[in-house]
């Protein structure tokens, strides 16, 4: 089974290797990996997609946690959440197919971030089933080339009780 992992990490120099480290050196695949800084210039956010079984995870967890630079670790799999990720991609259509393309980009609520006489790239964000339908879609349509950036998640607030 799949699983979103959030670390919070001290934002310093080698600590995603030793995270990658960590991963390659227990035979676990990392999916995808993304990373950034917070709101605190010192902390760092890793968002993680890896997969396995509950026993698996757990090491994961376990093992995350005991790394210095590691401040806190949460599977957002186990949390109600929002995740997202964003595509590039660049289509050389057919003439007749341009304003389908476009027509498409629209739809998925993306748009063309950088155009030529013959391509387009554009841009989608969205969850991994939206991203694999245009994806899917453009592919007949002179699909070139895309890239693909890491999941990012973040655990929705709880709602509030009302009086």
């Amino acid at each position: 089974m799949r699983h979103t992992i959030s670390v919070l990490v001290e934002n310093k120099f080698g600590v995603l290797s030793r995270i990658s480290g960590l991963f390659s050196g227990r035979g676990y695949n990392i999916e995808s990996l993304s990373v950034g800084e917070t709101t605190d210039p010192n902390v760092s956010i890793m968002t993680i997609v890896t997969s396995g079984d509950d026993w698996i995870i757990e090491q994961i967890n376990k093992q995350l946690n005991k790394l210095l630079d590691v401040i806190k670790v949460v599977d957002m799999s186990e949390l109600d959440h929002v995740e997202r990720e964003m595509v590039l991609i660049k289509v050389a259509p057919r003439t007749e197919d341009k304003a389908e393309v476009l027509r498409l980009t629209e739809i998925f609520r993306g748009r063309v971030v950088d155009s030529s006489p013959k391509t387009y790239t554009i841009e989608i964000t969205g969850d991994e089933k939206k991203i694999a339908a245009i994806v899917e879609l453009l592919r007949p349509m002179g699909l070139k080339e895309f890239v693909r950036s890491g999941k990012i998640a973040i655990a929705r607030e709880a709602a509030r009780k009302q009086p």
